[in-house]
């Protein structure tokens, strides 16, 4: 093949081309045309030397010299769009007379190879201008040169796409059909971000050796370590634009870990796409290939124009997910379920039988007037992990964090033995959690700091469980006598010597050795009370 002909292939994207996709053209060529563009009664471009740029499936595009453009109308913005065989497009608002549109002027400033014709010109966006291009004195929209052929990507998403379960469902869907069209992908993989208190994103790794997709959470901790810092990531979210790097020849730019990792294992091309949410959320797709020449313009093509309704359905399976986390941190996991299942109205009430489990932490209010809030905030959450942490692990639920005090359950089925092990359970908790409070108790000591004193009231009976408060706010928790009997079963512990009290109809159902302290009045209960408490657990 001659230089000419190899370049010819280059621009129509036929290079390379993978066996049975229809065709992805793109084309740049000076225009024989005199095209100008009036905006608001102004003159903005008036040119003899625009760029005509063609691309399979899109509007033909004019790009214009800067020269031919009213520049001092131009500002430019901190938008940025990217395009794998473009490279990445920077912004500017328009500003003529009265009338500001954003980001309605783009260009490629360094193109990738592929789209060198257009460098440094300057396009514009008509549908936000609302105007058309003045051809030699007519006025003509914008249209495609090239047959819009079907893509099997795009039959995919209608077809199939939509009905994925998870976004790792979707990612190694999208990579099995890359492969298929033909497409020679080695590693693909999905980065999204998310709202969430302990986690920045997910991440979902798909390679083509591979039967499953491998995926994994991202830490807030992530954004701090060596490996994301190293990352193109980091770019991408901040707006930059894409990555794409060719990784064969002669001192291939190897500028990021890993990029070098994959020239290690041998990929010949890589590619970073931003995909963006609804909201304007930068999330990432990756691809790299081992295949001789790397990715044609024609593949990237197709991935590109599928991007934009791709992006959708991550983020449909992204807010589900963000939906489920936080209702799950800020509600609890069995009451996060409960809304999601659309128990939501106010009234909203089903019965539970559990194990009420009460605690709150002793001289509080004069622990926070004694030292600064975010001290005794730190305190706070302390108290809260050495509680709470032990009541998740041993399959409790909190339902409400009160002041200094957290109100939380562990739901009971029918059958002796399913209380047993609530029971058990409840019990063990607060053994670990009044553990916890011991080490943290001799850290504060080692410090020079004053201890904490603590109490945890446990005891069985039925609550109604429900959304209670008015239609503009409302609130899921349990009301009943026996979460009321709860907290003053808690109480106690201000009278014996014990940090963790338990109700009779606890102890009669719980397996571990019980011992009783006495029976005792409980304020608004009418009839006094045995309490027990653990025989290994000391007290305070």
């Amino acid at each position: 093949m001659s230089e000419s002909d190899q370049n010819s292939a280059e621009i129509d994207g036929s290079a390379g081309e993978s066996r049975d996709l229809p065709e992805y053209n793109i084309s740049a060529e000076i225009s024989d045309r005199h095209v100008s563009i009036e905006y608001n009664g102004v003159t903005i471009v008036d040119s003899k030397k625009a760029v005509l740029y063609t691309e399979s499936r899109m509007p033909t595009v004019y790009y214009f010299p800067r020269e031919d453009v009213r520049m001092d109308l131009m500002r430019r913005s901190r938008f940025r769009t990217h395009c794998p065989f473009k490279g990445n497009a920077s912004y500017w608002t328009l500003e003529v007379g009265e009338k500001t549109i954003e980001d309605a002027v783009w260009s490629y400033e360094s193109p990738l190879p592929e789209a060198d014709g257009i460098k440094g010109h300057l396009a514009f966006y008509l549908s936000k201008l609302g105007v058309s291009y003045n051809e030699d004195g007519e006025y003509t929209e914008a249209h495609s040169e090239f047959d819009s052929h079907g893509s099997p990507f795009v039959d995919w998403l209608m077809r199939e796409g939509w009905d994925t379960s998870s976004p790792s469902d979707l990612t190694g869907q999208l990579g099995d059909v890359l492969l298929q069209s033909g497409m020679d992908v080695s590693r693909m993989s999905v980065f999204i971000r998310t709202l969430h208190p302990l986690l920045i994103g997910s991440a979902y790794v798909w390679r083509s050796d591979k039967d499953d997709v491998n995926s994994f959470v991202l830490t807030h901790d992530t954004l701090s370590s060596p490996l994301f810092l190293d990352s193109p990531l980091v770019p991408i979210f901040n707006g930059a634009g894409g990555i794409r790097r060719r990784l064969e020849g002669e001192n291939p730019l190897l500028d990021y870990g890993i990029i070098k990792q994959l020239h290690n294992e041998g990929m010949t091309d890589y590619a970073a796409m931003p995909m963006t949410f609804s909201d304007g959320q930068i999330n990432a797709l990756t691809m790299s290939t081992s295949k001789a020449g790397g990715f044609s313009t024609a593949e990237l093509g197709r991935v590109h124009e599928i991007l934009p309704v791709l992006s959708r359905f991550y983020e449909v399976h992204a807010a589900r997910s963000m939906s489920n986390s936080l209702l799950q941190t800020y509600l609890g996991r069995h009451t996060g379920e409960k809304v999601m299942k659309g128990l939501i109205k106010r009234g909203d009430s089903e019965e539970l039988h559990a194990v009420i489990w009460f605690c709150d932490l002793r001289q509080s209010t004069p622990l926070a007037e004694s030292m600064p809030r975010e001290e005794f905030l730190e305190l706070l959450n302390h108290f809260f992990e050495c509680m709470v942490k032990p009541v998740v692990e041993y399959g409790g639920e909190v339902l409400r964090f009160i002041g200094d005090a957290v109100l939380a359950v562990f739901p009971l089925l029918d059958g002796d033995s399913i209380y047993q092990r609530a029971c058990d359970d409840a019990l063990s908790a607060a053994t670990e959690a009044e553990k916890r409070m011991k080490t943290y108790n001799a850290e504060r000591e080692a410090a020079g700091l004053q201890t904490l004193d603590f109490g945890i009231g446990l005891h069985l009976g039925r609550l109604t469980y429900g959304n209670i408060g008015i239609p503009e706010r409302l609130e899921f928790t349990v009301i009943g006598a026996a979460a009321n009997e709860a907290a003053r079963i808690e109480a106690l512990t201000k009278e014996i010597d014990y940090s963790v009290v338990v109700s009779s109809a606890f102890a009669d159902r719980c397996s571990s050795p019980l011992t009783p302290v006495g029976e005792f009045e409980l304020r608004g209960v009418r009839k006094k009370q045995t309490i027990y408490v653990p025989e290994e657990l000391p007290g305070f």
